[in-house]
């Protein structure tokens, strides 16, 4: 066996459960996983004793929005974050300037991701345009998945989700329709547009205005309704569909009841959804404004059920940059703040965290942050295991240390803006993050190369026979 890296006596998280193993690397993938000590030869060898061997996280919902807004984070900045917070592969949404909604579009957004990458990367296509030979040419061009809003597009930003936003149903039935021939999954942010809008104007009524009020225009039942309405119109279709960022109890019951029907749905959350709830949006104020908003400790209670009993397969970030001047619009006025905030660097070691101090597995945290995502987006087994012959995508990880976050030792561009998380304290820490084999964070420092990263595309076998011809 040749071997450029091998990393030795760690504990390993495999499929088959943890396993104290060396882990054997070469021209970017594993090529072995022998019994720790025994004798095996190698260009470098890492000591991983008592640290956690994972598959690295593969962040399916992420927003980086280059080459739009270099002033909130790019592919590079961004990257290194995600590399900092032991993902190896986030999966890029269409929201730019342009929207990513056609072939070329997508393969110039390709080009440029792996120019400035530093961990591995997917593109979403938008579909929104209803155009066939559009959506063919982002298949081709290696889309990885399709992204859909059932809202309008936020005022001034019209540009950013142009082929995004479909709030009417005869649209989005259209789009469907020319999906299910894809053969690849479309994430859906559900959200009721017509109900979201008259909530909002009776609020704008009232004169509210308050950070508190975005919440209000939001409530858990225009999220329930907006999934209920997706797959409603989908039912006689069947194109592959995950439910993003689900927060509450009641859109969590709705997708329930799909799948109990034998619907081809899946569903994630957010850490932010998890950890937080509304009165860390008056804690933050506008920081913490994120859509769908922050709701109650019933809702968190009810997301960790749907995480246990498979309802929903991912804990992802929905990471998303903006400027501190931005987000500090809500001073005066709510309705003026962009939604989203960063949180790509406190995935692993938020959910490592409740692993280590037993409120579930080491395993199902990896299934929930590597492993359901990288499958059910067609990624896998390259991403998301640890096995011979997968990509060498991997994190060192030292439970035995802490992480406290602040902004110092943040990458995102937008790190000013991390409220929600900053002076909280983790248990574990990663020690390094390795991408196709070769290092890219270390102790604190990048150590990896813009570029390094590699394009991700969906397994051809998701694709129908005939579909590109």
């Amino acid at each position: 066996m040749s071997v450029q890296t091998l990393i030795r006596g760690g504990l390993v998280v495999t499929p088959d459960g943890i396993q104290r193993r060396d882990v054997a690397l070469a021209d970017g993938r594993i090529v072995g996983l022998p019994e720790s000590g025994l004798t095996v030869g190698a260009d470098q060898v890492i000591d991983a004793t008592d640290w956690y061997v994972i598959p690295g996280a593969v962040d399916i919902h992420f927003h980086c929005r280059a080459p739009a807004y270099p002033q909130r984070g790019d592919f590079a900045s961004e990257s290194m974050a995600a590399a900092a917070g032991g993902v190896t592969t986030i999966f890029e949404m269409p929201i730019s300037k342009p929207c990513c909604a056609t072939g070329a579009i997508l393969k110039a957004r390709r080009e440029l991701g792996e120019a400035d990458c530093y961990v591995n990367f997917a593109l979403y296509g938008a579909p929104g345009l209803l155009d066939r030979r559009e959506i063919q040419a982002m298949v081709r061009e290696g889309a990885v998945a399709f992204k859909i809003f059932m809202t309008a597009a936020p005022a001034g930003r019209s540009d950013e989700f142009e082929g995004l936003c479909l709030p009417d149903s005869p649209g989005l039935f259209q789009a469907l329709k020319l999906l299910a021939e894809t053969g690849l999954v479309t994430t859906i942010h559900a959200e009721d547009n017509p109900l979201l809008e008259w909530h909002t104007a009776q609020l704008a009524a009232e004169g509210r205005n308050d950070v508190l009020a975005h919440n209000a225009s939001r409530p858990p039942h225009v999220e329930a309704l907006g999934i209920s309405t997706v797959l409603t119109l989908n039912d006689a279709i069947g194109a592959k569909l995950h439910i993003a960022h689900v927060t509450s109890r009641a859109a969590l019951d709705t997708l329930r009841k799909w799948q109990r029907a034998g619907v081809d749905v899946t569903g994630e959350t957010c850490p932010q959804y998890l950890q937080f709830t509304e009165a860390d949006l008056e804690r933050v104020g506008p920081y913490a404004k994120i859509n769908p908003p922050l709701r109650q400790p019933d809702d968190q209670a009810a997301l960790w059920e749907g995480l246990r009993d498979g309802s929903l397969i991912a804990i992802t970030t929905d990471h998303s940059p903006f400027t501190v001047e931005e987000k500090e619009r809500a001073r005066e006025d709510i309705w003026r703040v962009p939604p989203g905030a960063p949180g790509v660097e406190e995935l692993v070691p938020g959910v490592m965290d409740g692993a280590l101090k037993g409120h579930y597995s080491i395993e199902q945290a990896v299934r929930w942050m590597s492993t359901n995502g990288a499958q059910r987006f067609g990624v896998y087994p390259r991403k998301g295991v640890i096995a011979t012959g997968a990509d060498a995508d991997l994190v060192l990880y030292d439970p035995s240390l802490t992480t406290t976050i602040s902004q110092e030792m943040l990458f995102s561009r937008a790190k000013a803006c991390d409220k929600l998380y900053e002076g909280m304290t983790f248990q574990g820490r990663v020690r390094r993050t390795i991408v196709n084999g070769q290092t890219v964070f270390h102790d604190g420092e990048i150590t990896g190369q813009r570029g390094g990263g590699r394009f991700v595309r969906p397994s051809p076998d998701r694709i129908p026979a005939g579909y590109l011809e």
